[in-house]
């Protein structure tokens, strides 16, 4: 079953339980798929949809610190229940370990010697972990080890 179906089905399911928060929220990862969807003209795979569901999870991350700066305690919480719920979407997220062990596999796999082949290590890194790790996080990793 596709991530896409998954969420579909998902939405059926919080449909016939009355789950009104998680319903919506459910349609709005739906809306966000078809806009995307509309605006490319083509039929996102998982690894795009994954995208999708990342890019909302970031804007709840960033919303729910300035709730908390503005002293709304309430919005935070409920950003943060989204959070939640969006990354049960997700794969599977990547340990420490395994996270040092791609980035030593993708800096050998590039003969990468310096900062300027980051791109190379970033790119080769992307479709392994996307949607199982924070990129931000990997490329200051990156950087660290390329000695940036």
């Amino acid at each position: 079953m596709s991530l896409k179906e998954r969420i579909t089905e998902d939405m059926k399911a919080a449909m016939r339980s009355g789950e009104k928060e998680r319903l919506g929220l459910i349609r709005m990862i739906n809306a966000a798929i078809k806009q995307r969807e509309v605006d490319e003209r083509v039929a996102l795979d998982d690894g795009q949809v994954i995208g999708v569901i990342e890019k909302m999870i970031k804007q709840r991350k960033e919303s729910v610190q300035q709730f908390r700066a503005g002293n709304r305690q309430d919005l935070a919480d409920k950003e943060a229940a989204e959070i939640a719920l969006l990354q049960t979407y997700l794969p599977v997220a990547l340990n420490d370990a395994e996270t040092d062990g791609l980035i030593a596999e993708a800096i050998a796999a590039t003969g990468a010697t310096g900062i300027k082949d980051m791109g190379k290590v970033m790119a080769l890194i992307k479709g392994k972990a996307q949607g199982r790790a924070d990129m931000a996080a990997i490329g200051a990793k990156i950087k660290a080890r390329l000695g940036g």
